[in-house]
């Protein structure tokens, strides 16, 4: 145990810094290693106590039968962490989306990996799950991400006057990347607005909230300097036909005239 502890110890100090290994690959190493040490401690202890090996593989191997039917969801978790410490499909400091969770990998075991939510409670997730389900991982290969942004303006608006503001907007943020450039696109009629997109990209995914907001006070500022219309959400409601009861009572609800009189019939 000691061994293992000064040799994790070792490589995360001295051999990841110095060879500038990405942290997941120094993670990987020294947990490999870490097993190894111990799997070799095992062995020399039983041979120190005068245990034969060959003898112990055939016990290992009868053992291994029997509780391999209580303890799969445990060899197959552990199978899974080899996996992800080879393959490396997610690595230590990734953010994904685990169960519609998002947080960000804090540590890679060879039976569970933690991951940390941003609200900063931590996940057990068994390495099963991410090896067989589906995991969103936004920083895998590229840190850079796009950001959405829907906006409506009222019917009768300058359209192509709406997506200069739009793209104007973007452009003044300094989060916003100028390569992808940002698109401005006029998307759809809606019921109650012009639907606009406006789409930017971003450096990294946790500059996704600030700018989105700041974006969207922009957008709402050049709005207003223009006369540009963001609409509510409006409905026409046609009567076909009215209850005779109805209408008595509206008219016994409403106010006289300014003459005194009730008001005509419908």
């Amino acid at each position: 145990m000691l061994g293992s502890w000064i040799t994790r110890t070792f490589i995360r100090s001295e051999v990841s810094p110095r060879w500038d290994l990405d942290r997941g690959v120094g993670e990987s190493i020294s947990t490999l290693l870490h097993y190894l040490l111990l799997t070799l401690g095992v062995l020399f202890a039983l041979g120190a106590l005068g245990v034969e090996l060959q003898n112990f593989a055939i016990i290992a191997g009868a053992l291994g039968v029997g509780i391999g039917f209580g303890l799969q969801n445990v060899v197959n978790n552990f199978v899974s962490g080899l996996i992800l410490l080879f393959e490396r499909p997610v690595r230590v400091g990734d953010i994904v989306v685990v169960g519609g969770e998002w947080g960000t990998i804090k540590k890679i075991g060879l039976r569970s990996t933690i991951v940390v939510t941003f609200d900063q409670s931590e996940m057990i997730v068994p390495n099963g799950d991410l090896v067989s389900e589906k995991v969103t991982n936004w920083t895998l290969s590229n840190p850079i991400t796009r950001v959405v942004l829907p906006v409506g303006v009222a019917y009768g608006s300058d359209v192509q006057r709406v997506l200069q503001i739009l793209r104007e907007a973007a452009a003044a943020h300094p989060g916003v990347l100028a390569e992808p450039a940002p698109q401005a696109l006029f998307v759809a009629f809606g019921d109650s607005a012009l639907d606009f997109e406006l789409r930017v990209w971003v450096k990294e995914l946790l500059l996704r909230p600030e700018v989105k907001s700041t974006v969207l006070a922009e957008v709402d500022h050049r709005f207003r300097a223009a006369g540009i219309e963001i609409p509510f959400p409006q409905r026409d409601l046609h009567l076909r036909s009215v209850d005779s009861g109805v209408v008595e009572a509206l008219l016994r609800g409403r106010p006289a005239g300014g003459d005194g009189e009730s008001p005509p019939p419908l």
